[in-house]
């Protein structure tokens, strides 16, 4: 509640401003007109000047050059005005935004402390933490690697036992399609194809397997096969031994 109270007060405050702004902006907008039709009489009254002071006594000159130094002075009265007018426009929108700036800050801290209070957490705590628990599992799984782990401990944490009604009511995903897709460059890739985890996946059984995780078309698999399996970098280093 006392946040509609204020952002209807806030919008009260801003009411007129658009009109200020308005009546600002149409005044410089006269005050460069007003420039540029003194300008254009500066250029005559030099083009007079120079044309003619060949003839002109030396009171004429004085007086002429001194008509052109008052269109000079003119136009720079002109341009003062419309830079205070610039400088005012410029003071009048910042300080609303200075003070939304201040009363979002207040706000803040406010929503900070109820939360404290609450015992909840605030949006960037959750979020550290989350990055924190994160980093944790990472590194587990890198102190972890080459351990035989079940099919619950896939990158993609899936079921594989999920009903027949489930599995065909998902679409089945192609390659093709997890490529064209947009990819995190911190999330970690597998298989002999190097790219994320997606669709169906099969762990090497060979404990000190540098993959771990495979796709099943990449590895020309349809189902799960029965008993152990080693990925096919696996299988020849076993034919080599």
């Amino acid at each position: 509640m006392a946040t509609a109270i204020y952002l209807e007060h806030y919008l009260d405050s801003i009411e007129n401003l658009p009109c200020e702004l308005q009546r600002n902006f149409t005044l410089m907008r006269d005050l460069d007109n007003r420039t540029e039709e003194k300008k254009g009489e500066i250029d005559k009254l030099a083009e007079e000047y120079i044309a003619n002071v060949k003839n002109l006594a030396s009171e004429q000159r004085m007086e002429h050059l001194k008509k052109i130094q008052n269109a000079y002075s003119k136009c720079k009265e002109f341009s003062d005005d419309k830079v205070q007018l610039a400088m005012q426009t410029y003071e009048m929108v910042d300080k609303h935004i200075r003070r939304l700036d201040a009363d979002l800050a207040r706000f803040e801290n406010e929503l900070k402390e109820k939360l404290e209070g609450s015992g909840y957490e605030s949006t960037e705590g959750r979020a550290h933490k989350k990055n924190e628990s994160r980093g944790l599992r990472e590194k587990r799984g890198s102190r972890g690697r080459g351990r035989k782990t079940s099919d619950e401990d896939s990158p993609k944490k899936k079921k594989i036992k999920n009903s027949p009604e489930l599995n065909d009511a998902l679409l089945p995903m192609q390659p093709s399609d997890v490529l064209d897709m947009p990819v995190d460059p911190n999330e970690p890739t597998y298989c002999l194809c190097h790219q994320v985890s997606y669709g169906e996946m099969i762990g090497c059984d060979n404990p000190d397997c540098p993959i771990e995780w495979f796709h099943f078309a990449c590895v020309d698999l349809t189902t799960k096969p029965k008993g152990k399996w080693f990925c096919p970098r696996c299988t020849q280093d076993r034919k080599k031994k």
